[in-house]
């Protein structure tokens, strides 16, 4: 398992959420100690590690926070401090194992410390090491201080940690008021400059009132550092209901600010106090959309292709007659159709005919969307191309087949006729209907549009003779929204240099984004289409927001959809939100993907009508 160090510089990470809260939910009542449990009821705080990692959480927090002398001492525990930190973390490793990384939890000692208190920094930074001691032993894999006030007992935490001689990973993280400050009165500035001569992996904000009010603060602290930033917020201020103390901010509240956090800048997400499993389930869907699993590379000296000699390789406008169009610079309209669930694919061509007749270049066939069981794509695109006459553009994704599969599959689709393939790496299965389906995942779109390539210089991926050579357009996705785009450039690079022909954007509701992304490939010559997706609700239009990749629906658009007050009236206004989509991109990409929401092949009409 990659470790905290490796993961933060390529990947978004998910904490867990609250501890005491949740405990608190499950029964455990405030005048509990609630580190104790570690030793007096450990089946309940693995119950909690369990539910955390369950919901997709990277990192799972020990139950130590208050695990410091001075916290334990009102309940006679202060000779218990080594113990319990153990105990929590092993606990805590116990469940993580290879799905998790632990991060042993340090709070505040609540004691003023000098120049307010008596306490003496050299006594906070003891108090501080005996407990981490224990989570050293413990076997943590990393220490994560919060919910600090105070920058001075902060820094003398940290300093504890490099005073045990261990190069562990720190994230140090404050809490806010209302004006962005620590509790204090303390800057972020202040906050930055202070733990900046002491060597810590990341900062961040965690608990505080909520979301709204640690996003304008995260705006202000990616200003202020270069280091990767964590963002873990309270599930808003609780609430006093029958007694209890609950805190009201919903699941889908906080996974929508998860993606702002991300997109702000943020490398670590998770919730605080009164967040519990079903919010770090929805944060960890947030970030899924936003970053999708990180898939095989296949390193560019292996991108290199001999051909046999006496094999005739198909010239662009040879190999089909939308490779013709692009080459031609002829707008060119795809239409994306999914194949059905059972076995009749009738309702399907009579729509690929209409489009036909419409006057629709192709038609694109997803391979299991969202990794669900369908017809097979490559069923589906012969009986369109045999009984229509249209072209399909077939999705081969990765997730299914092993590199023989692929090769076979992509060999029996040219003897079948298809000519346009779309090379992706396909959903994982946990996305699915199958969700314990295994995953084969040998190549990534990468190796896909090597191998493709390879047939269509006569070679196997092996670099075997094959005889006769296929003569596939290759067509690759890519993510205008990509969070780390530098990365999605580096990967697009490596799609071309594998053979790539052309691109097909994922679902576009923000211009911006898309014109940022054109600017930053200016120096690339190859067509793009762009991914237009009529939404047909609020709730249509939240899914894409949150859980495609890449596809941000900005505030304005989800207003609009909120508005609408039936089936119908959303079904027209997003075909209508699609229609201007699709006649501001029309001067700034080479043809469109257009998506029929429902199946409704009319809303293609509308929106390409004059």
């Amino acid at each position: 398992m990659k470790s905290f160090k490796e993961r933060l510089q390529s990947e978004i990470i998910v904490f867990d959420g609250g501890t005491g809260t949740y405990l608190y939910e499950k029964g455990i009542y405030i005048n509990r100690c609630f580190e104790e449990l570690n030793l007096t009821n450990p089946e309940l705080v693995i119950e909690l590690h369990r539910d955390y990692v369950n919901a997709g959480a990277d990192v799972i927090e020990t139950n130590t926070f208050g695990a410091n002398k001075f916290a334990l001492a009102p309940h006679g525990l202060e000779s218990k401090v080594y113990e319990i930190n153990y105990k929590g973390a092993q606990l805590a490793k116990s469940i993580a194992k290879d799905s998790a990384l632990v991060a042993g939890s340090v709070g505040p000692l609540r004691v003023q410390i000098e120049p307010l208190g008596k306490l003496s920094f050299e006594e906070a930074r003891d108090a501080f090491a005996e407990q981490i001691k224990g989570l050293l032993d413990g076997g943590v894999d990393l220490i994560v201080f919060e919910t600090f006030s105070l920058i001075e007992e902060l820094i003398q935490g940290v300093r504890a940690v490099r005073g045990l001689h261990v190069d562990i990973p720190i994230l140090a993280q404050v809490t806010i008021n209302s004006e962005g400050n620590l509790l204090s009165g303390e800057s972020l500035q202040r906050f930055v400059e202070g733990l900046s001569p002491y060597h810590v992996e990341a900062i961040g904000l965690n608990c505080s009132e909520g979301p709204r009010l640690m996003l304008e603060a995260l705006e202000r602290l990616r200003e202020l550092t270069t280091l990767p930033l964590s963002v873990q917020p309270n599930a808003g201020l609780p609430q006093n209901i029958g007694g209890r103390n609950l805190y009201m901010t919903s699941p889908e509240y906080m996974a929508e600010y998860a993606k702002r956090f991300i997109q702000t800048g943020a490398s670590i997400v998770g919730g605080c106090c009164g967040t519990n499993p079903t919010h770090i389930k929805a944060i960890r869907r947030a970030v899924h959309a936003l970053q999708p699993s990180k898939r095989m590379d296949v390193k560019v000296e292996t991108l290199k292709i001999e051909k046999p000699e006496q094999v005739r390789v198909y010239q662009k406008e040879e190999k089909s007659r939308l490779s013709k169009k692009l080459v031609c610079c002829e707008f060119v309209k795809l239409v994306e159709l999914v194949s059905p669930k059972g076995i009749s694919a009738e309702k399907e061509i009579a729509k690929a005919k209409t489009l036909y007749e419409y006057g629709i270049d192709a038609i694109n066939i997803p391979d299991e969307p969202r990794a669900s069981a369908r017809m097979s794509a490559l069923a589906m695109a012969v009986q369109i191309h045999n009984t229509v006459g249209i072209e399909p553009v077939l999705h081969i994704a990765c997730r299914d087949r092993n590199i023989i599969g692929m090769q076979s599959d992509l060999l029996g689709a040219w003897a079948l006729g298809v000519r346009n393939i779309l090379a992706i790496t396909g959903d994982p299965p946990k996305l699915g209907n199958y969700p314990d389906a295994t995953a084969v995942f040998d190549v990534d779109a990468i190796g896909l549009t090597n191998l493709i390539n390879r047939l269509n210089h006569g070679l196997d991926f092996a670099g075997n003779p094959i005889g006769e050579p296929t003569g596939f357009s290759i067509a690759v996705g890519v993510n205008p929204g990509a969070i780390n785009l530098d990365e999605e450039l580096r990967r697009l690079d490596w799609k071309i240099q594998a053979g790539a022909e052309y691109m097909i954007t994922q679902p576009v509701f923000d211009l911006k984004i898309l014109e940022r992304f054109l600017k930053r490939i200016e120096h690339i010559k190859l067509p793009i289409l762009c991914g237009i997706w009529p939404l047909v609700s609020y709730r249509n239009a939240e899914f894409m927001n949150n859980e495609v990749p890449g596809a941000s629906v900005p505030t304005k658009v989800l207003e609009r959809m909120r508005k609408t007050t039936s089936k119908e009236e959303a079904f027209r206004e997003g075909v209508k939100i699609a229609r201007e989509t699709y006649q501001q991109v029309r001067s700034m990409v080479q043809g469109v993907q257009l998506s029929a929401p429902l199946g409704r092949v009319d809303a293609v009409m509308m929106m390409l009508a004059e």
